[in-house]
């Protein structure tokens, strides 16, 4: 193993360019515990590539809708998560289909994709309006 990795560094910008997160993402992870302190304050703050693995799982895991809570079990040794399986054949759904416009309708399981009823109409509305300002830009492009 080469042991440059291990008096490696990194500043906080570069670890933000290194995972694409922000600094403000960053210092939230350090804040709430999920990833270690660096070493010194502030500027001075240097982050190891421990600091950098963290991250990425972090990352990672909150892409694949892992909770924040469940993540730090994740980091302290807990069991990795298991992948959702799909709906068994034979089993019922309930669906909501959004009818958009005529030829355009969405389907929406609210529970799998781990929406709230207010979510769900926050999430209705601003299709409905992307979908009207698609169609008020359709509409003036035809009349000039």
């Amino acid at each position: 193993m080469n042991t440059a990795n291990h008096t490696q560094t990194f500043s906080l910008d570069e670890l933000c360019a290194l995972t694409d997160l922000t600094k403000r993402t960053v210092r939230y992870y350090v804040q709430i515990g999920l990833v270690n302190r660096p070493e010194g304050e502030t500027r001075a703050a240097k982050y190891s590539p421990q600091h950098l693995e963290q991250l990425l799982l972090v990352k990672k895991w909150t892409a694949a809708g892992v909770s924040l809570d469940r993540i730090r079990e994740l980091l302290q040794g807990g069991s990795a998560p298991v992948p959702e399986r799909g709906p068994a054949p034979g089993s019922i759904e309930v669906c909501s289909h959004l009818h958009v416009a005529n030829g355009v309708e969405l389907v929406i399981e609210p529970t799998r994709a781990g929406l709230s009823p207010e979510q769900l109409r926050q999430f209705v509305r601003a299709v409905m309006q992307a979908y009207a300002q698609l169609d008020s830009d359709n509409t003036n492009r035809t009349e000039k």
